[in-house]
């Protein structure tokens, strides 16, 4: 590769897509896997495909839920799972067991995340509307 041609990550032209991903066994089986696929042939097929960068993390946990805004520094976070009201959305704990992101956590996570360039959140859970509103009053402030 040239030197002078920066790779995806470096490109401000390029908006990376995050899907975070948590289905723990105990819990009623959603077909992530096939969300996901559908969103990668829908970006592929794309006109403006070389615009988007995807990438993808499963079975999160909460601290690998952070870590990969962190690692990945994207400008789109796409949450696939299970929603649980105000205990916020469900996760997976070491166990493979839930785990609850409470909403106010959730809340205040995406509003640090958004002045490091998080511009928008998609939550593609039940019970997702609690977090979804302190999204919309957090990040609208920034």
């Amino acid at each position: 590769m040239d030197s002078t041609q920066p790779d995806d990550g470096n490109n401000p032209d390029v908006k990376t897509i995050l899907i975070l991903a948590a289905n723990p066994e105990s819990t009623s089986r959603l077909h992530l896997d096939t969300e996901v696929r559908e969103i990668d042939e829908g970006l592929r097929r794309g006109n403006k495909r070389e615009q988007f960068k995807l990438e993808q993390k499963w079975a999160v946990r909460q601290r690998d839920f952070y870590r990969a805004i962190l690692d990945y520094q994207p400008q789109i976070v796409h949450f696939s799972g299970h929603g649980a009201g105000v205990d916020g959305i469900v996760l997976e704990n070491e166990a493979d067991e839930p785990a609850f992101l409470n909403a106010d956590a959730l809340a205040s996570m995406f509003e640090l995340f958004a002045t490091k360039g998080v511009e928008c959140v998609l939550l593609n859970a039940c019970y997702s509307e609690v977090p979804w509103q302190l999204l919309l009053v957090n990040m609208s402030t920034m």
